[in-house]
């Protein structure tokens, strides 16, 4: 199949070999450095293998973002949402706001509530068991999708609990899936430098494959392009596809690009300024090549990328374009280029521009939605 490139013989080798294999550390790592000619074959080998794992069907999931406070005991440099408690822009929704906003996601069709926001300074297991009860009594039928492995821990510690214990109260209370959050890139060495104060690279492990054995399956992300390497980054996917092996439940692996310009690091002037986009399309690719079918689900993240790249990326080895995501105050803070809210229409007609087919899905991927009648004419497809 790679005839028609100028393709390296080693390039063409690893691409040959991932055909039927998973390519291995070494060989991503030549990947991810690859530049020139080569680089077309690496998306047309990325785009085969997501076409004969998933077909042809692009999902995405109809959802709300509910970023119920702001305030943040920990200071990422990545982060440009959070604030101190005594910042004139802080704030904690209250219980009717919350139901607001919950309310109007479900007037438009939403799947799942995406739960999210700042380390609140003492919350404890009994504060998040009332945000899902608050939402899982009103709306039963709407899969929630929250917090992150260091709130979880906090909050274990502050209520003096264990970590499998709290995930087995969340789960009661009406936790479904648990976020990639947290996991940024997954070597100390850059996690020193951009969210010292969060879980290490062990902790976000040992706190995810608990969530995952309580019977809580969820993302896997990794936010790059800040100060990692290429290595780091391969090293990154390398950690999440070992923990799937080992009987982890990911649902989705979401590549995340770092949106800089709002960022402290950038304004520090410590950091790469943000990959490329060639680095984008290859880190797709890549892991892709990596992870196969064992997590056969790869997200684009429109809200990073803007609309146009995100169609783009979709032909690098991705499936799955997210959610319509209302309300994601955490990447309007960083500055997100087409805003932080699509229409199901804007979503199908990314798809349907490249010839495959929309496909509305539930936070597990489960169950799946087709599009209506009415909304396939008010896109005329």
């Amino acid at each position: 199949m790679f005839d028609k490139f100028l393709t390296s013989s080693r390039t063409e080798k690893i691409l040959t070999k991932s055909l039927d294999e998973p390519i291995s550390v070494e060989e991503a790592n030549y990947l991810m450095d690859i530049k020139g000619s080569d680089l077309y074959p690496l998306l047309a080998t990325a785009n085969y293998l997501r076409e004969k794992i998933v077909g042809n069907d692009v999902t995405f999931i109809n959802n709300c973002n509910i970023n119920f406070t702001n305030i943040c005991t920990i200071r990422c440099g990545f982060c440009a949402f959070g604030k101190d408690a005594n910042d004139p822009d802080a704030y904690i929704l209250d219980d009717d706001a919350i139901l607001d906003k919950a309310y109007g996601a479900v007037k438009n069709g939403a799947h799942e509530f995406c739960v999210m926001g700042g380390v609140l300074p003492d919350a404890d297991i009994e504060y998040y068991e009332h945000l899902l009860s608050l939402l899982k009594e009103s709306f039963p039928n709407i899969l929630i999708h929250g917090f992150s492995p260091t709130m979880i821990k906090d909050a274990a510690i502050v209520s003096g609990i264990d970590i499998e214990d709290a995930f087995k109260r969340l789960k009661a209370a009406g936790l479904d899936t648990l976020p990639g959050t947290a996991a940024e890139i997954l070597t100390d060495r850059s996690r020193k430098l951009i969210c010292p104060e969060k879980v290490t690279t062990q902790e976000w492990i040992d706190i995810v494959n608990i969530a995952h054995e309580v019977g809580i399956p969820g993302s896997a992300t990794i936010m790059y392009g800040h100060v990692e390497t290429l290595e780091e980054r391969v090293e990154h996917i390398d950690i999440i596809r070992k923990m799937q092996e080992d009987g982890g439940k990911f649902t989705e692996f979401i590549p995340m690009t770092f949106m800089h310009e709002y960022s402290p690091i950038y304004l520090k002037g410590v950091n790469n300024l943000g990959a490329s986009g060639t680095e984008d399309l290859k880190l797709y690719a890549v892991a892709r090549l990596m992870l196969k079918d064992l997590i056969p689900n790869i997200q684009v993240s429109w809200v990073k990328m803007g609309f146009r790249f995100a169609q783009v990326s979709l032909i690098a080895g991705a499936n799955d374009l997210g959610g319509t995501l209302g309300g994601d105050e955490l990447s309007a803070a960083s500055g997100a280029p087409d805003g932080v809210e699509a229409s199901v229409d804007t979503l199908c007609n990314i798809v349907k521009n490249l010839d495959r087919n929309p496909i509305e899905r539930n936070s597990k991927y489960t169950e799946f939605y087709p599009i209506s009648f009415e909304q396939k004419m008010a896109n005329k497809i």
